[in-house]
C-alpha cells in the first residue's frame, strides 16, 4: 500500500491548521493576578477545552501585581508559571514591549487601580482593549479612561460575565414592559476599592443589563452582612441590587414586567463572556457603551456616597459631576 499520498494529505491539513491559528488574533495580558488569565488562556488557546472559543490566543503576557492586596500578590507568581507552559506566550517586562506584539489587549488586573495607568500605555497604539471588571479603581478613573479611549479611537470594553449570563437566561422570556428589577450576588468588600466595585459589581451589572441607562437617584443601606441598593429611574422603574456577605455566594434575579414576574435561573461561565471579546477584537464595536458602563460605575460611587451619608439618596448626576477627571 502506497502510504504518500496520505501522508502528504496529513501534511496539508496539518499546514492548514497551523495556517488558521496563525491567522488568530493576537492577545496580551496585562495583570495576571486573577484566576480570570488562567481560564480565558485555556478557552481561547486550547482548542481541546470545554467551550473552546475560536478566533484570538493569547500571546503576550505582563505580570503586574499589588504588592497592598494580598489575593493579588499571593496569586501573581504561580499564575505567571501556569501561563508560561503554554509554548506560544511570552513574558514582557513592560507594556509598552507587550502592546508591540499584539493585535488586542486584556487589562486583566484584579486591581482596577492600575488600570489608569495601563490604559495609558495601550490606548494611544489604537489596539482594541477589553478592560476586566472594575474599570477603574474609582469613577474618575473610569471616566478618564473612557475620555482617553475617544481621544485616541481607541475601541474599548468592560464587562462582567454575569452580564452575558443575564442575556442567556432572559432569551426568549416574556414579561411585557419593564417595571423593574431585583439583582443579587456575592459583595465582599476590599478597603483599596470602593465598596460595591470589588465584588458587588457583578450583582450591579445584572442589574443594567435589565434595565439600561436612566438611573436618576441611589439610596442604600448598608449592615455588616449585607447592602440593597435601590436605584430609581427617570421613567419611573425601580432597580434593586442586595449584596451579600457571610452567606452563600449565590446570584439570582428576578424581573417584574406588565404581564409577568420571572425569576430565571443564572448560569456562570466564562465562554459566552470571550465570544463577546473576540467579536469586539474582531469589529472593533464595543457590545457595552462607554455610556452605560460609566453609568454603572456611578451607580456604585453614589451608593457609596449614600453610605457616607447615612442612607440619603444621592443623584447620580451629582456624583459624575464631582468626579470628573482633575
Amino acid at each position: 500500500m502506497n502510504l504518500r499520498p496520505l501522508a502528504s494529505l496529513l501534511a496539508l491539513l496539518s499546514l492548514l491548521g497551523l495556517k488558521a491559528r496563525a491567522a488568530d488574533l493576537r492577545i496580551g495580558l496585562i495583570g495576571l493576578d486573577t484566576s480570570h488569565v488562567i481560564a480565558f488562556t485555556k478557552t481561547l488557546n486550547d482548542p481541546k477545552a470545554k467551550d473552546h472559543v475560536p478566533g484570538a490566543r493569547v500571546v503576550a503576557v505582563f505580570k503586574g501585581g499589588s504588592p497592598d492586596i494580598p489575593s493579588s500578590a499571593n496569586r501573581v507568581e504561580g499564575f505567571t508559571r501556569d501561563l508560561l507552559k503554554y509554548p506560544e506566550i511570552k513574558l514582557y517586562d513592560t507594556v509598552a514591549e507587550l502592546v508591540k506584539n499584539v493585535d488586542a489587549v486584556m487589562i486583566e488586573s484584579v486591581d482596577g487601580r492600575p488600570h489608569l495607568q495601563y490604559a495609558r500605555d495601550v490606548l494611544p497604539s489604537g489596539k482594541p482593549t477589553f478592560i476586566d471588571k472594575p474599570v477603574g479603581g474609582s469613577l474618575r478613573d473610569s471616566i478618564a479612561i473612557y475620555a482617553l479611549a475617544k481621544k485616541h479611537n481607541t475601541p474599548v470594553f468592560s464587562s462582567s460575565s454575569l452580564r452575558q449570563a443575564v442575556q442567556a437566561a432572559l432569551k426568549d422570556v416574556k414579561y411585557g414592559e419593564l417595571r423593574g428589577a431585583t439583582t443579587f450576588g456575592p459583595c465582599e468588600i476590599e478597603p483599596t476599592h470602593p465598596d460595591l466595585y470589588w465584588y458587588g459589581i457583578h450583582a450591579c451589572e445584572m442589574l443594567y443589563t435589565v434595565m439600561g441607562t436612566g438611573c436618576v437617584t441611589v439610596q442604600r443601606t448598608h449592615t455588616p452582612n449585607a447592602d440593597v441598593v435601590t436605584g430609581v429611574w427617570g421613567d419611573g422603574r425601580v432597580g434593586t441590587v442586595r449584596g451579600n456577605r457571610a452567606t452563600k455566594g449565590a446570584y439570582g434575579l428576578t424581573v417584574f414586567g406588565s404581564t409577568n414576574v420571572v425569576s430565571p435561573e443564572i448560569k456562570t461561565g466564562y465562554a459566552p463572556l470571550l465570544r463577546d471579546v473576540v467579536k469586539f477584537f474582531q469589529t472593533r464595536i464595543p457590545p457595552v457603551s462607554a455610556e452605560e458602563t460609566l453609568e454603572l460605575m456611578a451607580f456604585m460611587e453614589a451608593a457609596d456616597e449614600s453610605k457616607r451619608r447615612g442612607g440619603a439618596p444621592v443623584k447620580v448626576a451629582d456624583v459624575v459631576a464631582a468626579n470628573q477627571p482633575r
